[in-house]
């Protein structure tokens, strides 16, 4: 185990932003893409060549979905772990979202003991979708409860970031904080239809892009704060494919009037895909894809 007192801190002259001033990154579904993950990390200065933090006090939010689909889910995993504390010992922070497929995972590992003969179908569900045991065989204990314990929203600056782009989380609280102690107490929960239930739930999406999307858009940022919020969940070219054919699906995908931004770029699904982008008060400040720097979508 890591001693964190080994670990180099902050030096105690270096000036730290206030939090509504820091850079502020966004990486949608990484989906074991890891590759991928440390190159536009890299491009956009937020790692070194080692892959260790390297952006100060930034703060960096992940989107949720970091397993299943890709080949190193469980490395990502291990990966966004170091940087939470490489970023915490330099004044910076990283939040990792949890992500639908977290829940599946964690269903299929808790309930497979119990359940030997998958009676209860989460381990099918989970493999259905995507489910790698790969992952599953590298990752311990500790890796589990540290997806288990991923907040569901968060809000950052002007921006209130969670996985999916579903009105689910309007059910489950009134305010970030209790939708989080939901969450938190779900996977707690020794009961599979709260985790099934939650699971089914979680794969909902399109609720801003509906006939009345602008209208719950605007309910969930009254609810839970922000100006906008930003989501994984639903790739970009799913977006422009089925309902924005003027998004440019090499970025984020502003919609709903610019109070949404969709920000999973399907690096997972297709070979030329993976952005990452800054997000600051005025809207997308900065993307960075897999050749470089990207030019921001106006909004739809």
């Amino acid at each position: 185990m890591t001693d964190r007192r080994a670990r180099p801190v902050r030096p105690a002259s270096t000036p730290m932003r206030a939090a509504a001033d820091r850079d502020l990154w966004v990486v949608g579904d990484v989906h074991g893409a890891l590759n991928k993950l440390r190159s536009l990390l890299l491009q956009a200065g937020l790692i070194d060549l080692g892959g260790r933090w390297a952006a100060e006090d930034s703060h960096l939010v992940f989107l949720g979905d970091y397993l299943d689909r890709g080949p190193d889910g469980a490395r990502v995993v291990a990966f966004i772990r170091a940087l939470e504390l490489q970023a915490e010992d330099a004044g910076g922070r990283v939040t990792a979202l949890l992500g639908n497929h977290e829940v599946m995972f964690l269903a299929a590992q808790r309930f497979r003991p119990l359940d030997p003969h998958d009676g209860l179908g989460f381990r099918e569900y989970w493999l259905r979708n995507g489910g790698l045991e790969a992952d599953a065989e590298r990752m311990d204990a500790a890796d589990r409860a540290w997806l288990a314990d991923r907040p569901a929203m968060v809000l950052a600056g002007p921006w209130l970031l969670m996985h999916a782009d579903s009105s689910m989380y309007l059910r489950l609280g009134r305010s970030i904080r209790e939708v989080n102690a939901q969450v938190t107490g779900m996977l707690r929960s020794a009961d599979p239809d709260v985790w099934g239930d939650f699971a089914n739930a979680f794969s909902d999406r399109f609720a801003f892009v509906r006939p009345d999307g602008v209208e719950i858009a605007a309910r969930t940022l009254m609810v839970f704060g922000g100006q906008r919020l930003a989501h994984g969940h639903t790739p970009v070219y799913i977006l422009r494919e089925d309902f924005l054919p003027e998004a440019n699906v090499g970025a984020p995908v502003p919609y709903a009037g610019g109070a949404c931004l969709g920000l999973d770029s399907g690096m997972a699904y297709r070979e030329e895909a993976g952005f990452v982008a800054r997000l600051d008060a005025a809207g997308v400040a900065e993307v960075i894809g897999l050749n470089g720097k990207v030019e921001p979508a106006p909004a739809l």
